[in-house]
């Protein structure tokens, strides 16, 4: 089966998704955009098609409106978007670090290309860490990633790891992601993003702060199961005989993830409380979640249905604390 990742590049140890290949650390960003499958260029070619008529060649039409996207590389094709689509080219996803690297703390971590150059992306540590209770450290993260086919904009999405299960998680403050996202009709602004991200400690320390609420407050079994069912499976009321709804499969992993199956789950921070039921669905979507393969479950988590099942599964917890 062919993989989405074309190509990745990382750090330190081996991600949760186990692809990509490793580097040593402090690399500069020319090492990291060869290795990680990110030095070519998106290049653009006007739509034509042939059609068919009394010469068995056809005669050659355009299609203004449109325009082809292609790999300056291979010349593969990777999307046809309209004449008004904004290119994020691969090598301004890793310049946006740059001077986060250099002057601000920050250590690329992870880099790479799904499906083929549709998508890229860079994760990098902010150098912030917080300790539930001393025992359950959770380090801060900064994404970038964009796609040339329409499916993702432009977005930076700060996003944690807790490191005893390398579950991901996006930040999310008075109720809303911090993700800034720019539509491919406007132009990539780096500065922009970074000004209207406000990367600041004070908002790490907000979200750390309701990270320890979570850790703070005990669960019954009749909470883990309304909970569950109610992000899993859209049920505000839990229903004694789960084995009936449809999520049955997912439902039954996250249940044993939280009652000590869960890499992190027996710690005091985990165990009965809401931040064990946060972390039962994070560590589901990003290790056990039925997919084709490794790089798809990586999609899905962080750009796709699963990093909204996540975000829904943060929002219901945040709530048994309001």
């Amino acid at each position: 089966m062919a993989h989405l990742v074309e190509q990745m590049a990382y750090v330190g140890a081996t991600p949760w998704h186990g692809l990509g290949q490793q580097l040593s650390r402090q690399q500069p960003l020319e090492v990291w955009q060869q290795q990680a499958g990110m030095n070519w260029h998106i290049e653009e070619a006007p739509v034509r098609f042939i059609a068919e008529g009394a010469s068995h060649l056809g005669s050659i039409h355009s299609f203004p409106e449109q325009k082809v996207l292609y790999r300056s590389d291979t010349k593969a094709p990777l999307s046809v978007v309209s004449q008004r689509y904004k290119v994020v080219q691969p090598e301004e996803i890793l310049e946006f670090y740059r001077d986060l690297t250099e002057y601000a703390g920050y250590e690329l971590e992870t880099a790479g290309v799904l499906k083929g150059g549709r998508k890229f992306w860079a994760l990098a540590r902010s150098g912030l860490s917080t300790s539930l209770k001393g025992q359950d450290e959770v380090n801060d993260y900064l994404l970038l990633a964009t796609s040339c086919d329409g499916t993702l904009a432009t977005m930076a999405t700060p996003t944690t790891v807790r490191v005893v299960c390398n579950n991901t998680l996006q930040i999310a403050v008075d109720g809303s992601s911090q993700a800034v996202k720019v539509p491919h009709r406007s132009e990539f602004d780096p500065r922009a993003v970074k000004s209207q991200l406000g990367i600041s400690v004070s908002q790490w320390n907000d979200f750390m702060y309701r990270m320890k609420a979570l850790a703070e407050r005990k669960i019954d079994h009749r909470e883990a199961q309304q909970y569950f069912q109610s992000v899993l499976c859209g049920i505000d009321k839990p229903i004694d005989d789960p084995s009936k709804l449809p999520n049955y499969r997912a439902l039954n992993k996250v249940h044993k993830l939280y009652h000590g199956e869960g890499r992190g789950s027996h710690l005091d921070t985990a165990k009965d409380t809401a931040w064990g039921l946060l972390n039962a669905v994070t560590e589901y979507v990003d290790h056990d979640k039925r997919a084709r393969s490794n790089d798809t479950r990586l999609d899905s988590a962080w750009f796709g249905q699963g990093a909204q099942l996540k975000q829904e599964a943060l929002q219901t917890a945040l709530a048994l604390v309001s």
